[in-house]
């Protein structure tokens, strides 16, 4: 990539297979960071500030990534019902109330990215709407068995069964929800690399 090295500062296996698939050159380096948030902050700025406090981690810990030839990309990902940000659950029951409330609504999910290099930031929030249909308790009760959505902002993860069958429809980018606008961070990663061509 033009000399430069590439640091994702997530451990999420779909982040990692994203990059993968744009064929991006990267390790992964994380630092583990609270991922709170003031309670007076607008929604769509949520996401980008837990992102940019992931990427600061990373730079403080390893003084090497303050060069200029290093590119920190870190995000976080959070689904949002109404005006009501849905973490992730925190049990079964969690789950299972979680999907029923998503199930025949439409609901929003903003990735937030920052990347760093040297003095340098951009920071952005994709955001994808989707619906789902209608679903059974015992279809919900059978993903959540079967998928372990724990660790998974609202409790689904869009690749899986539940995406297959409950989605009916996305406005936005498909990857997003999986975690990453990868198609915007590979744009982005140009920009700050000074490669306006793909």
């Amino acid at each position: 990539m033009n000399g430069h090295h590439i640091i994702l500062a997530s451990q999420s296996p779909r982040r990692k297979q994203l990059l993968e698939w744009a064929e991006i050159p990267f390790e992964i380096l994380v630092q583990s960071t609270a991922e709170t948030y003031p309670p007076d902050m607008p929604v769509p700025e949520v996401p980008v500030h837990i992102a940019r406090e992931k990427a600061i981690a990373v730079r403080q810990k390893h003084e090497s990534l303050h060069d200029t030839g290093n590119i920190i990309i870190a995000a976080d990902t959070v689904v949002v019902l109404g005006n009501t940000i849905i973490g992730k659950p925190k049990d079964r029951e969690d789950a299972l109330d979680i999907l029923s409330r998503l199930s025949g609504n439409k609901h929003q999910v903003i990735t937030g990215v920052v990347l760093l290099k040297g003095g340098q930031e951009i920071a952005f929030a994709d955001t994808t709407d989707v619906w789902f249909h209608p679903l059974t308790r015992e279809q919900i009760a059978f993903y959540v068995d079967k998928y372990q959505p724990y660790d998974k902002a609202g409790a689904y993860a869009i690749q899986e069964w539940i995406g297959v069958v409950g989605i009916k429809s996305i406005q936005g980018d498909f990857y997003n929800v999986m975690g990453l606008p990868v198609s915007r961070v590979v744009t982005e990663l140009n920009k700050l690399m000074g490669n306006r061509e793909k």
